[in-house]
């Protein structure tokens, strides 16, 4: 139903498919100009699962993306005082590179359960509909769609957005495109009071990130606030040599990742083998470099959704936000013809996200694995490498 906001114009009731960063930031950007909108979310509650690790919030995107949902306040509440600072070893943890935290607050850290909690709260409760896990979404003609979810109820809308992820049951409405296995893999681990239970790894991680890379591997660190040290362990291996792995069994899954870094300073091998939770399997998938689509009327696709890339230009996170801060401005801008919204939002879209999968896809491919690691992260770090961005890679 077409229904008048505050300012007296006829708006549609927005749809949103995802209740991660990019869909939140959607709703409360969408709320602030009086627009309603319904988000349909999988998960039973915001406390179903953990929210992974830290985030840098980059000035350019996600803080502007902030600013427009009227949150960057509670932003700075956040952050992670210190965890800008970032040191690349080598194998044997000789310091090759040692960058402290300048406190500009061009890229700050903070949780990423912490931010998607500054959205929730900002939000009328009943703006997130819990449990809801899509099954199906079919087109209807004239722009509308009916989506089914696996509770056997349906759902019809005018205006729909795919904020749904990796995975997106919304991307097949406007592409035929589907992530693929980019070659890389993270395994996760954490170790938690790190200075009083593993001094010696957190002496060599340092304040903020720390990276040692060869050519085919490497040991990422984030110290994260509480005394954490969350690491991924990223090896180039094939789908079948990772599928070789039983993660079911941890101690022999710890071992077998362990053995891939043999020789290595034992402070950095213990970030794996002394791990104080269960290794954790994270194939890395993209969408091609560039992806796009035809307008389809009604519908259009946000964060993940729309540029799922690799993590090695940190805009994950950032893009998603700012993709749902600029949707929401652009529905409000053009109320009463949703195309020429959409329309302007996806204008704007594919050309940014274009070049930060291109970004994404050279640092994996030239800085972070190749032959000369690390010292290809070392320029991206010191700003000689040429690209739009000179901050870590991110997870």
């Amino acid at each position: 139903m077409t229904k008048k906001n505050s300012s007296g114009k006829m708006t549609k009731p927005v749809t949103i498919v995802g209740g991660g960063l990019g869909g939140l930031t959607l709703a409360r950007v969408l709320h602030i100009h009086g627009i309603p909108a319904t988000i349909y979310e999988a998960e039973h509650s915001a406390e179903a699962r953990a929210q992974g690790g830290q985030l840098d919030i980059h000035e350019y995107n996600g803080q502007l993306a902030l600013q427009a949902a009227g949150l960057f306040d509670e932003f700075l509440g956040l952050v992670h005082k210190g965890g800008e600072a970032t040191r690349v070893l080598d194998p044997h943890g000789k310091v090759l590179l040692d960058k402290p935290d300048d406190g500009n607050g061009g890229r700050p850290e903070v949780l990423r359960g912490g931010l998607r909690r500054i959205l929730l709260d900002s939000l009328p409760p009943e703006t997130i509909q819990w449990g809801k896990k899509l099954v199906g979404a079919a087109a209807l003609g004239d722009g509308r769609h009916e989506l089914t979810f696996a509770d056997g109820s349906i759902v019809r809308t005018e205006l729909l957005v795919g904020a749904d992820g990796a995975w997106s049951k919304i991307r097949p409405l406007v592409s035929g495109a589907k992530p693929e296995y980019v070659g890389t893999t993270y395994i996760e681990t954490y170790l938690y009071d790190a200075n009083e239970r593993h001094p010696a790894a957190s002496k060599m991680v340092g304040g903020g990130s720390c990276y040692a890379f060869v050519q085919g591997k490497g040991i990422l660190v984030h110290r994260e606030a509480g005394d954490i040290l969350h690491t991924y362990v990223a090896l180039n291996r094939t789908a079948e040599w990772i599928a070789d792995i039983d993660f079911t069994d941890p101690t022999a899954t710890t071992a077998r990742i362990a053995a891939e870094f043999d020789g290595w300073a034992p402070e950095l091998t213990s970030l794996i083998t002394d791990g104080d939770t269960a290794p954790i399997l994270r194939p890395i998938y993209a969408l091609p470099v560039g992806h796009r689509w035809d307008r389809v009327p009604g519908v259009t696709l946000l964060g993940d959704a729309a540029h799922l890339m690799s993590p090695f230009a940190g805009e994950g996170a950032n893009l998603a936000m700012f993709d749902g801060a600029e949707l929401g401005k652009a529905i409000a801008a053009h109320q009463g013809d949703i195309e020429e919204a959409l329309s302007a939002y996806e204008e704007a879209l594919f050309p940014r996200s274009e070049a930060a999968a291109a970004e994404a896809h050279q640092n994996h491919e030239l800085f972070c694995f190749d032959d000369r690691a690390p010292f290809g992260l070392i320029d991206i770090l010191n700003g000689s490498h040429k690209g739009r961005h000179d901050g870590a890679v991110q997870s």
